[in-house]
């Protein structure tokens, strides 16, 4: 079995807040009535943020390392590959994906999938490195060098990966959003 880097950090990511709550907030359009899908969202940290916001917090990650450290009375984990999603077509009102979208495996097939699971009006919401900040680009260096197989891309890169004209991107300092509707 390969090394999984999330198992090893899992711990420590599980203590760290989620500082950018009232962007996702804004961007993802919350509160709203529904159901949230966080994809890659680990232990929950960027979920348990949001929780008031939705009536439900579904969070979908690979790392069994990262997935238990999730709290459960509050969240509900599955382990899923971003690639194969286990919910019905049209199941979640948002779904988001932060810092996560780098590091999956068939990046247009994850879009494929969000885009299935999005209920009509919905509304995804990825946050990522940017990667034609210097600092990000250091960062996508370092984990070539980890041998953890990440592929950063650039936040139009991102909005191309969904249908023409569903897609917005927002850039601050080294992150970027993209914001896509159905």
């Amino acid at each position: 079995m390969p090394f999984d880097h999330f198992d090893v950090i899992a711990p420590l990511y599980a203590r760290t807040t989620y500082s950018a709550q009232a962007k996702m907030r804004e961007l993802a359009a919350l509160p709203v009535k529904g159901r949230l899908l966080d994809i890659g969202g680990g232990t929950g940290r960027v979920a348990s943020a949001l929780l008031k916001d939705v009536d439900e917090v579904v969070v979908a990650d690979v790392s069994m390392g990262m997935l238990r450290q999730t709290p459960r009375l509050t969240l509900q984990p599955v382990c899923s590959l971003s690639e194969t999603l286990p919910f019905p077509d049209n199941f979640f009102e948002r779904v988001i994906m932060v810092d996560a979208l780098h590091h999956v495996i068939d990046q247009p097939a994850t879009a494929r999938e969000m885009f299935r699971v999005l209920k009509p009006g919905g509304r995804i919401v990825i946050e990522e490195p940017d990667i034609r900040t210097f600092g990000v680009k250091l960062i996508a260096l370092a984990e070539k060098l980890l041998l953890m197989r990440s592929h950063f891309l650039s936040p139009l890169q991102i909005s191309s990966l969904f249908p023409a004209g569903s897609a917005d991107t927002v850039s601050e300092d080294s992150s970027a959003w993209v914001v896509i509707s159905k």
